[in-house]
């Protein structure tokens, strides 16, 4: 359908993406895998939750697939490099609302931080039931801007939040998805949906510093930012202000951020 990602693939981004894994994105999935199942994970992006899950399912087949030619070769190129999540991995470009693969193909069919990023959420929901096994299992987790909750207060960081559902907003997609997830999988026609939720959580020296610091560079260098710009929404005046007070909390000796995510588990 020609959605806009708004995050797009700067280095800022993928800073985020290459630290998630099963663990820390992926938990609530973890206890229904078992070795022997068909996997596919779904906007994979470099692909480390997507090692991580081919693990527990050794020997199945796992496939990844993402719309960016560039992050599947980046993503191929880190699974060649690790024996043990390359056997049976594979890594593909696909189109969420056209896959190319024929119906009931896979066991589990995962998609973390998706759903959040398209302007009809609902028919790609209906597209991953298709490739679905009658048996299989839907796992969708997609986080809630609304939710996001942070001290200290700060009025850029207000901005920032605004700005972000403004961008988000013009590119057909929901920000706050996570709160609507059970509704969408409802409605794409899923049954026994089990919802959970769960957050990351920002509070540390350390993590303050990663986290403050990938959304400084964000604000200013990603496709985010220059959506912003083009959309008539802000400039590299309010931007920069904005870089600079993610700044400003990193250095907050009681500084805290909590980013708060839904998951739902269903059947086809």
């Amino acid at each position: 359908m020609g959605d806009t990602y708004t995050h797009g693939h700067h280095e800022s981004v993928l800073r985020s993406h290459t630290w998630r894994t099963a663990e820390n994105s992926a938990a609530y999935l973890l206890p229904h895998l078992r070795p022997g199942q068909s996997l596919l994970d779904v906007g994979c992006g470099p692909g480390t939750i997507t090692r991580d899950l081919a693990q527990r399912v050794a020997p199945g087949r796992v496939l990844g697939i993402d719309r960016s030619t560039d992050v599947v070769a980046e993503a191929e190129a880190a699974a060649s490099n690790e024996t043990r999540a390359s056997a049976g991995t594979d890594f593909a470009v696909g189109d969420v609302y056209a896959l190319q693969h024929e119906v009931a193909s896979f066991d589990v069919v995962h998609a973390h931080q998706v759903l959040q990023h398209l302007s009809d959420p609902v028919a790609a929901l209906v597209e991953l039931r298709r490739v679905l096994r009658p048996d299989g299992l839907l796992a969708v987790r997609d986080s809630d801007y609304g939710a996001f909750t942070w001290a200290p207060r700060n009025e850029l960081l207000d901005r920032w939040l605004s700005l972000y559902h403004s961008v988000t907003t013009r590119n057909g997609a929901e920000a706050d998805a996570g709160r609507f997830l059970p509704a969408w999988v409802r409605q794409a026609g899923f049954r026994d949906v089990e919802v959970s939720s769960s957050t990351w959580t920002f509070a540390d020296p350390d993590s303050r510093a990663w986290w403050g610091g990938l959304w400084a560079d964000r604000v200013r260098l990603s496709s985010f930012a220059e959506q912003a710009i083009a959309y008539g929404l802000s400039d590299r005046a309010e931007l920069d202000a904005i870089a600079e007070a993610w700044r400003t909390w990193v250095a907050e000796p009681d500084g805290l951020f909590v980013v708060v995510h839904v998951e739902v588990l269903a059947r086809p």
